[in-house]
């Protein structure tokens, strides 16, 4: 169990989605109800949707807005949500895996094609990149949730597989088999994670100069803006000087 990585995941930079916050809400609201929909409606007994509650109240998402989207998946009128993955390359050679949570396939698709034939990427094949990535579990705890000893001690008690601190917080990640355990037994002891979910980790990163970074960025942003698309993770790397450049 190493003590850090240098993986970083493409969720963007640190308050890239507070610019978005009726986007994000959006997003958050469509995963509790799928959520609560393919499982029983209570956060307590139904492990994903207390992940999808979890990531809502991290965000500040209003009590009334999270039991709303509880409630709607009990509708007859819920809209029927399925759930996607897109895999492509974008500007550099970065891989990059895209979920998306929708209930209109052909508009999903066009619009992530779109996205990525005008921003430097072009979409692959199912399983075009995936097999450089790992499938695993992620819990994220702030950055005042510990120091990196204390958390790595507590992630290593709790069953974890591998532990990343920052300045912008820990990365805590488990076999997708454990994901829910480790992350019910580090509560005890770090309190309640900012998230709890699967995820891809790059078993290999690429290294992005100026340029391309400055268009993958564009590239995320603007599938990030689809109301469709949930997740997007990559296996690059840009290096603090270039971020700079970037601001």
């Amino acid at each position: 169990m190493a003590g850090h990585s240098k993986f970083k995941n493409i969720m963007y930079r640190k308050g890239a989605q507070d610019k978005k916050r009726s986007s994000l809400f959006s997003k958050l609201s469509r995963e509790i109800t799928v959520a609560a929909k393919t499982g029983i409606p209570d956060p307590d007994a139904n492990a994903r949707l207390r992940a999808a509650v979890n990531a809502a109240k991290a965000q500040s998402m209003p009590k009334d807005n999270i039991q709303r989207a509880i409630d709607k998946a009990a509708g007859n009128d819920t809209e029927n949500y399925e759930e996607i993955r897109y895999e492509g390359f974008g500007p550099g050679g970065v891989s990059l895996i895209i979920e998306a949570l929708t209930d209109n396939r052909n508009r999903t698709a066009t619009n992530v094609r779109t996205a990525m034939s005008k921003n430097g990427g072009n979409l692959g094949t199912a399983g075009s990149v995936s097999h450089g990535f790992d499938r695993l579990g992620l819990i994220n705890y702030p950055a005042d949730a510990g120091s990196a000893d204390k958390v790595f001690e507590a992630a290593l008690e709790a069953g974890a597989e591998d532990v990343s601190s920052s300045d912008d917080g820990h990365e805590i990640w488990t076999s997708v088999e454990a994901l829910h355990e480790v992350a019910a037994n580090l509560e005890k002891t770090l309190g309640e994670p900012e998230g709890v979910k699967l995820a891809w980790r790059a078993q290999n990163n690429v290294e992005v100069g100026e340029d391309d970074a400055a268009t993958l960025f564009k590239l995320i942003d603007t599938l990030d803006d689809d109301d469709d698309v949930q997740t997007v993770w990559g296996n690059y790397e840009v290096s603090d000087a270039v971020m700079e450049k970037l601001g």
